[in-house]
């Protein structure tokens, strides 16, 4: 499972001109699924999101998290982020989940980080989403669920 987290002041996705999810501070996350992601990896992207220490304490230091600072968490799919542009121009998609199982384990991180009291917002699985954000900072880290960077 592969995820871009990026720290926000404002984000929003609209299908068909209207707004599906928005958020007024926190964490858009645009969030892909492999093909052989389990609820193991539900579990450890959830956790990891909500327990990012990404915003601002007092001092400056990046050091809390975005439910400390009673932000929203936006959560996007992106199967795209699987794709794979190492051979030639055009990207081969072949680690991406089947759109039965991607939807399943998306709607299974987004019910995990409202089980751990996150405020969360989304896009509408498969829609062709016009995604708007200001990024904060910026500040903009990618997760995988399977490897570090």
């Amino acid at each position: 499972m592969r995820a871009v987290v990026q720290r926000v002041s404002e984000a929003s996705v609209r299908v068909d001109h209207i707004v599906s999810g928005a958020i007024q501070g926190g964490l858009l996350v645009l969030l892909g699924v492999a093909e052989d992601d389990s609820q193991d990896d539900v579990i450890w992207m959830a956790g990891k999101i909500a327990g990012l220490r990404i915003f601002e304490d007092g001092d400056g230091r990046m050091n809390l998290s975005v439910a400390e600072v009673n932000g929203g968490i936006l959560v996007v799919s992106q199967f795209t982020l699987l794709g794979d542009c190492r051979r030639g121009k055009r990207p081969s998609f072949i680690e991406a989940a089947r759109p039965e199982k991607a939807r399943a384990l998306y709607e299974s991180v987004v019910a995990e980080l409202r089980g751990l009291g996150m405020k969360t917002e989304t896009g509408i699985f498969q829609a062709d989403m016009k995604v708007s954000l200001i990024n904060d900072g910026p500040v903009t880290l990618l997760l995988d669920s399977r490897r570090t960077f």
